[in-house]
């Protein structure tokens, strides 16, 4: 299918340049055929007149200053059509490549989600089938509720993105913004990513008593968003870096990793809906190309904004800025 999408954008990139070539070429015969009319229709002109006759020289001057002026009126129609051709073409040409693109796009978040959806759903029922079935010790049973909690928390989270976005993407979503301690609700996100991924080794260090006006639910899901992506683009034994500080009258929140880091013209992309580098079929990791577009919107309403630049030595660190209270 993917295949397919990149075949069809190949083919209207082609159709495209066809389409206007053959257009350029039209009103360029349309002009070298006028412009041959005009020399005949002067030549004509020139041909009836009496050499004798004492006006001959501004009559003929008169028509060459004609034939001057046609010529300047067909270069003017000409570069005004070519114009508006040109724009017209450029918009078109966009606009269909970013539908195709968005559909690219669209075709694989659908594939991420059923992959997203049906993996914990059956994680979940193997975990309780192998409880119903077999008589297992106490510390196994425990680590298979532990993981199937987890998976259940998955779930739970790809679901709270899906119907965000598609919330935001409606304007129904109604946001009731307070005074909260951003402080704490920092350390309490990372005390429950620690749970969850007690295995993960997390370096924090926050600022005390940083107050910000906002909603909990979002800026909850804000740090799950760039803590779980954090997770799942960098090596197991790297650990994450969080960092919370304010700089005069604003907040600067860090998560940064010793991932694979993001290609420089990819940077502004990954907030981007749905985009994901590469395609269902090839990627590795997990994902629906929903969690880094929702951090976008969530900073937004929040009047804040969000960048990603490369860590060191290697890695990414998404930083976002908000305004204190």
């Amino acid at each position: 299918m993917m295949l397919s999408k990149t075949k069809g954008l190949t083919v209207v990139t082609i159709v495209y340049w066809v389409l206007l070539s053959y257009m350029v070429a039209a009103l360029i015969w349309w002009f070298i055929a006028l412009e041959r009319q005009n020399t005949s229709i002067t030549q004509i002109r020139l041909s009836e007149l009496i050499k004798d006759d004492p006006a001959y020289v501004d009559k003929v001057t008169a028509i060459e200053e004609a034939k001057k002026r046609k010529t300047a009126q067909y270069i003017g129609e000409g570069v005004t059509f070519l114009a508006l051709i040109m724009v017209g073409a450029v918009f078109v040409f966009r606009a269909t490549r970013r539908q195709l693109r968005l559909s690219q796009q669209q075709q694989n978040f659908m594939m991420a989600v059923t992959h997203e959806l049906k993996t914990p759903i059956a994680i979940t029922r193997l975990n309780l089938e192998t409880l119903q079935k077999r008589k297992l010790e106490e510390d196994k049973q425990q680590k298979l509720i532990s993981n199937t909690i987890q998976e259940a928390n998955r779930l739970n989270i790809l679901c709270n993105n899906i119907l965000l976005a598609a919330q935001l993407d409606a304007g129904a979503y109604t946001s009731n913004k307070e005074e909260i301690n951003f402080s704490d609700l920092v350390e309490g996100c990372i005390d429950d990513f620690k749970t969850r991924f007690p295995q993960k080794e997390v370096k924090e260090s926050i600022t005390e008593g940083l107050y910000i006006q906002g909603e909990t639910l979002l800026l909850q899901m804000l740090l799950n968003n760039l803590l779980e992506n954090a997770l799942k683009y960098s090596p197991k034994e790297s650990p994450i870096a969080i960092t919370l500080y304010a700089e005069k009258d604003q907040l600067l929140l860090s998560v940064a990793d010793q991932g694979v880091g993001i290609p420089d013209d990819e940077k502004k992309k990954v907030f981007d809906k749905f985009y994901r580098v590469g395609n269902e079929n090839t990627r590795t990791t997990k994902g629906t190309g929903l969690g880094l577009y929702l951090c976008s919107r969530i900073v937004k309403s929040h009047n804040g904004y969000i960048s990603v630049t490369d860590n060191q030595p290697q890695g990414s660190n998404f930083v976002v800025t908000l305004q204190q209270a």
